[in-house]
């Protein structure tokens, strides 16, 4: 499955939307995603499924690139 991991890169300063990154993960279900990220120092804010449609459109994006974990 894979999934879209919304992010702020220092764990230690508050969140701001417009520095929310996201990252693209293959693995087998979301706790495998933050299982694999946490020793990264990144303050996860929410992981999405993608799926069908979703996962059509992402794959159109430039910076769509799967981290396999």
């Amino acid at each position: 499955m894979i999934y879209k991991v919304f992010y702020q890169e220092n764990m230690n300063e508050v969140p701001v939307r417009e520095n929310t990154k996201s990252l693209y993960v293959e693995a087998e279900s979301e706790r495998a995603v933050r299982a694999a990220l946490k020793d990264r120092n990144l303050y996860i804010e929410f992981i999405q499924l993608l799926e069908d449609g979703h996962l059509e459109y992402e794959k159109n994006s430039p910076d769509f690139r799967i981290e396999q974990v």
